[in-house]
């Protein structure tokens, strides 16, 4: 019997996977603008623009190994929260119900997940052009104890 295991995707996969969310929502934006009313449209399009920034932003610094990825992302696990939140609540039941929990459990939620783990941990280098990040213990990467 084999155990499974589960290995937290690398700052890496996590800054593509982010990237690839923030550009997985471009077209989203379209299809909401051109099928709800005018006053929902603007309101869900502005909240989608916020989340698609910040995934791009939160993702590209990943890659670039820049430890100010933790605001981006953690901004983006909260907007994935309260996507998830308002569209469940505000859903008519049947279809449109369904359709909102299944985009939650199976994408705004697991993302904010992704999102709130990548805020929580500091990128693995501490030192990254020339900008110096304090570790736990009020040391500076790179400075050696006195």
């Amino acid at each position: 019997m084999a155990l499974i295991s589960y290995a937290p995707p690398s700052g890496a996969a996590r800054g593509r996977i982010l990237i690839g969310a923030g550009l997985a929502l471009l077209p989203w934006l379209g299809f909401l603008a051109d099928t709800l009313p005018p006053a929902e449209a603007a309101a869900w399009v502005a909240l989608d623009v916020l989340e698609a920034a910040a995934l791009f932003t939160a993702g590209s610094r990943l890659l670039r190994h820049d430890p100010r990825h933790r605001a981006p992302a953690a901004a983006a696990a909260v907007l994935l929260l309260a996507d998830a939140c308002v569209d469940v609540a505000t859903s008519p039941p049947g279809p449109a119900l369904a359709f909102a929990v299944a985009m939650a459990v199976c994408a705004e939620l697991p993302l904010a997940a992704l999102c709130m783990a990548a805020a929580a941990r500091p990128t693995p280098r501490f030192v990254r052009r020339g900008v110096r990040v304090r570790r736990p213990g009020g040391r500076c990467a790179g400075t050696s104890p006195r």
